[in-house]
């Protein structure tokens, strides 16, 4: 595997995806994954992670949606995307108003994305790399979505949640039909239905749903 540095992650992204655009959020492009089968293989083998960034996952795509139609959730707020991917949540925040967004993943190919996705839509994004979960957050709004695919996420991103709720922060959680939710009280805000983009099977399409930490 090469050694992955911003410049190596920026190109490999150029390389595989392509501007495209979600059923659901129209109003957003992403650099999406050229060869949806593809990808995987070439992400193993460039860093060994799965690029849950090539992708626009029914959470994101919910969670997006939901910022735009109600953009008073996000306007004049400082707002934190966890485990953002292609950001997509974060660009709707930086659409909807919000006083400044920070989308956030340990995978520099996702960084690399989110950036260069922020620059396909003309917005300022700021970009971290950087492990938040073991911090408490300082910040007004956290948007997170379909991240509790594993047993260590979800024990740590719970725990982040917790804190971050103790502390006053508004949390908005996308999911879809197959992702697991953090084990907390939430309030459903909204349901759609998303495809994923682009399709990995025919025809299939995942209901995405919206929540809100807390009663």
């Amino acid at each position: 595997m090469l050694a992955v540095t911003p410049a190596v992650a920026r190109a490999f992204v150029l390389e595989h995806a392509e501007p495209m655009r979600s059923e659901l959020v129209p109003q957003i492009e992403l650099y999406l994954a050229k060869q949806p089968f593809d990808i995987h293989q070439d992400a193993h083998d460039l860093c060994g992670d799965i690029p849950f960034w090539a992708f626009a996952w029914g959470g994101g795509q919910g969670l997006a949606r939901y910022i735009l139609d109600n953009p008073h959730s996000v306007t004049g707020k400082r707002v934190l995307d966890i485990g953002a991917g292609s950001a997509i949540e974060a660009l709707a925040a930086m659409i909807s108003g919000a006083k400044r967004v920070i989308a956030n993943d340990t995978d520099l190919v996702s960084c690399a994305a989110a950036a260069l996705n922020a620059e396909l839509n003309h917005l300022a994004l700021d970009v971290s790399s950087e492990d938040l979960l073991a911090q408490d957050p300082d910040i007004d709004v956290i948007l997170i979505g379909d991240v509790f695919y594993l047993p260590d996420l979800v024990t740590r991103v719970g725990a982040f949640l917790d804190r971050a709720r103790r502390r006053g922060v508004t949390v908005y959680f996308g999911d879809r039909t197959t992702t697991k939710r953090p084990a907390t009280p939430m309030t459903m805000l909204a349901e759609y239905r998303a495809p994923l983009t682009p399709e990995l099977e025919i025809g299939y399409v995942e209901t995405t749903r919206v929540w809100r930490l807390g009663t």
